[in-house]
């Protein structure tokens, strides 16, 4: 890991967080890994934390209006699209121009914040209430090799986002 100071130019999305989290006075800044992190296993290794402590973004397509619904959950868990259509209406899978289209970001590093739409609103936000099992999570900044570290707390706070339960319950 480097810090945010120290290396050459970074990509417009990680930019765009770094920046997003300054206007918020978040107090950490952006964390460049120096291996990729494009699924929440990766970032969790590069990390040292447990995989629950990556706080994945994970973007649907709102069939009633091709809205973007984002769920913001736990790296250990898979988010039940029964539960989330209970607070979305029924949704469709979004492939990777959508989801670059919707937040501007590629997949592998869609950030909670930093939203850059090339084509409606930014997505529908929604943060998964098994998030609040530690007291720090990892999230994208705009970019597989970019994190940052806050708080559930803090996410709920920089997003405005409502706490839901979206998960699917693990096998006894």
């Amino acid at each position: 890991m480097t810090s945010n100071t120290d290396r050459p130019e970074r990509p417009e999305g990680f930019k765009r967080v770094s920046a997003a989290l300054a206007e918020r006075q978040h107090p950490r800044e952006p964390l460049w890994l120096e291996a990729t992190a494009r699924t929440s296993q990766e970032a969790a290794d590069a990390l040292g934390v447990s995989l629950g402590q990556i706080a994945k973004s994970v973007v649907f397509r709102r069939k009633a209006d091709d809205t973007a619904v984002m769920v913001i959950a736990s790296g250990d868990l898979r988010v039940d699209e029964k539960k989330l259509k209970e607070h979305t209406g029924p949704l469709g899978r979004a492939d990777a121009d959508y989801v670059k289209a919707r937040t501007g970001f590629s997949i592998g590093g869609v950030s909670p914040l930093g939203f850059a739409p090339a084509e409606g609103q930014g997505p529908l936000v929604f943060i998964d209430r098994e998030l609040f099992r530690f007291d720090v999570i990892w999230a994208a900044a705009g970019h597989p090799n970019g994190v940052f570290p806050m708080s559930p707390d803090q996410l709920v706070a920089l997003t405005g986002a409502p706490v839901i339960d979206a998960m699917q319950v693990p096998a006894p």
